[in-house]
């Protein structure tokens, strides 16, 4: 299997089954000299963690991490980081029936066909969306590189869920973190709620839009023309599962306006 590994400069190449012993990874790259230990990583991980919020997968895994090489004594060595994630809930008898059945909306089908009909069942193997755990791993190690090197901050919030959207004048990306549902206002929890509680009840799920923002990016990241910064971002995000969409600054929006409108203004 190819595609595994994301990135050049900085490369990280992910690993592990939803229920297999484990899932983890190893980050290539990373200068020598920068503060890290285990909860750098876990910090992020306990945001994403299963079982952590209103909306989320029933499963519950403690996703403790553990630094394996490529830091010493607090500090990063310039080798190869590894990382590794244990799988504790796995679970795998409530996926028994899959082995023959086939989800409509998953990789089952097109795994079974790619690889002659091998393939681990148990919770979509390595189609799971659970390989994202060794992916935040990573991107806390990324982070806290760009953060030190430039200044970098990223945040994200969820700005609509079910349909409902959290109003423009409302969005404060700053206190997502600290509400359900990472949402981008104070008041779209409670609405959220409600409308989680009516598809579970249908045995329904549903779908929503999540805002990232990067604040002091330097200017002329990527490379002309198959490597722009925003082409090799929608290439991380769109490699997640379930995200089939993804817009850079305005997006569609841009589409339903005339240029004079859709010019971005050039500050000193």
């Amino acid at each position: 299997m190819a595609g595994n590994t994301f990135g050049r400069v900085l490369r990280l190449t992910t690993f592990g089954e939803s229920h297999g012993p484990g899932l983890g990874g190893v980050l290539d790259g990373c200068p020598a000299g920068i503060p890290l230990g285990e909860a750098d990583l876990q910090a992020e991980l306990d945001l994403r963690r299963p079982g952590n919020g209103p909306a989320s997968t029933r499963r519950r895994e403690p996703d403790t991490v553990r630094l394996l090489s490529g830091v010493f004594e607090g500090r990063t060595t310039g080798t190869p980081i590894a990382f590794y994630i244990a799988n504790e809930d796995q679970r795998s008898r409530d996926y028994g029936d899959l082995a023959a059945l086939f989800r409509p909306g998953h990789a089952d089908w097109s795994y079974h066909q790619k690889y002659r009909g091998i393939r681990d069942h148990r919770g979509g193997g390595r189609s799971s969306g659970r390989e994202t755990a060794a992916r935040v791993a990573g991107g806390a190690i990324a982070k806290k590189l760009l953060a030190r090197a430039c200044g970098t901050v990223i945040r994200a919030a969820c700005v609509e869920l079910g349909g409902i959207a959290v109003p423009e004048a409302e969005v404060d990306m700053a206190g997502a973190s600290g509400r359900a549902y990472f949402a981008a206002s104070a008041a779209a929890p409670a609405l959220w709620d409600a409308a989680v509680a009516e598809a579970r009840a249908q045995g329904d799920t549903l779908g929503g839009i999540v805002r990232i923002v990067a604040e002091r990016v330097p200017a002329g990241l990527g490379e002309p023309v198959f490597d722009r910064l925003d082409a090799t971002l929608a290439h991380a995000l769109m490699s997640v599962g379930a995200v089939k969409g993804v817009e850079v600054g305005d997006g569609f929006a841009a589409a339903r306006r005339r240029g004079s409108a859709n010019n971005d203004p050039l500050f000193p």
